[in-house]
């Protein structure tokens, strides 16, 4: 099987390729190179450009007409940048997906995975979701996500498309083997935060504490990336069971992607501290522009149609991320990447 990723050279579509390449899976690469890393297409099959570029779409589905699937991955990601630039994330993250499905359409290309995220929900009054609940995005990055699920819906209707749209809930770690991993020094989610105050010898900063949660913290739902990106295999496997493309079954649906547990910022921070085994002092203050309380995934669907089981644990995540910032300067800075280029 070849498939298509678009952002492979991000962190989470680097590492979704390579969990297809130990699945058998050929991934054929397209990236802008804006926040992805030339390092991490090395050995792969890797074409620069935009995913708007119909030229180079077309290219790579000259080249590789045996591509059966498109994962979307390219997007651009930070909540609070996404508040100060809400025309960018709009362009980047809506125009140019769109651009990208008129081509995937033009080269026959009719399976859609697309990288959606649980930022699009209103979560209940525990905090957990399922992928039912009502959508209530709370920053422009969060609009663009459910903009795009409604467009792909729009789009599978009526033309030969299908969409599995997996929706993401808080990726952390990195890629167990340490091929590759979070691409930047000073990364803006709770975890990286807690690396860069450990290597700083600076408190911690908690961003709110007067949400409605057990301890005050915003809650999220940490998922290593490993267990995401082995989520994105069983979701190829699957795909044409999931959505058969029979008359009565919907052209595209949602499965969450996260491990059913909610864990606070300062719970996080414990775990930190036992991983480590040193005391990562913190300050607290106030809620960044965008911030939301959070929630947690009710996994029970990507058990049933994904059979998820993640493997890694929340101190295996922080673990591995530890064991990646230290590396990740010399991979990034000093590599040289072998690569196949297109136009």
């Amino acid at each position: 099987m070849k498939i298509l990723i678009s952002g492979g050279a991000g962190y989470i579509g680097s590492t979704i390729a390579s969990a297809c390449l130990d699945a058998g899976i050929t991934p054929v690469l397209l990236d802008s190179l804006i926040t992805g890393r030339r390092e991490y297409t090395e050995g792969r099959l890797f074409y620069e450009g935009d995913i708007a570029d119909g030229t180079v779409v077309d290219h790579i589905f000259a080249d590789h007409p045996d591509i059966e699937a498109a994962v979307h991955c390219a997007a651009l990601t930070v909540v609070p940048d996404s508040v100060s630039d809400p025309l960018g994330y709009y362009i980047a993250n809506v125009t140019k997906s769109l651009s990208f499905v008129t081509h995937l359409l033009r080269n026959r290309c009719g399976r859609l995975i697309f990288s959606s995220s649980a930022s699009l929900y209103e979560p209940g009054e525990d905090f957990s979701v399922d992928e039912s609940s009502p959508i209530s995005p709370q920053s422009p990055y969060g609009r663009t996500k459910a903009h795009c699920e409604a467009l792909f819906a729009d789009v599978s209707a009526a033309h030969p498309l299908r969409t599995l749209s997996l929706r993401y809930f808080n990726p952390i770690g990195a890629d167990p083997w340490m091929r590759t991993g979070l691409q930047y020094a000073r990364p803006s989610h709770a975890l990286g935060k807690m690396l860069e105050a450990r290597e700083a010898g600076t408190p911690f900063i908690v961003t709110g504490t007067d949400y409605a949660t057990r301890d005050g913290s915003g809650i999220r739902d940490y998922i290593h990336v490993w267990d995401l990106a082995a989520a994105h295999v069983q979701a190829l496997r699957n795909f044409d069971t999931i959505l058969t493309g029979a008359a009565d079954t919907p052209r595209s649906t949602a499965i969450n992607l996260g491990t059913g547990r909610g864990t606070t910022v300062f719970e996080l921070l414990d775990a930190f501290n036992e991983v480590t085994g040193a005391q990562l002092t913190s300050r607290e203050t106030g809620r960044r522009p965008g911030d939301v309380a959070g929630a947690y995934a009710r996994s029970e669907r990507a058990a049933e149609l994904l059979g998820l089981k993640p493997e890694f644990t929340l101190r295996d995540a922080i673990r591995h991320a530890l064991q990646w910032a230290p590396i990740r300067e010399g991979m990034l800075e000093g590599a040289a990447a072998q690569h196949c280029v297109g136009p």
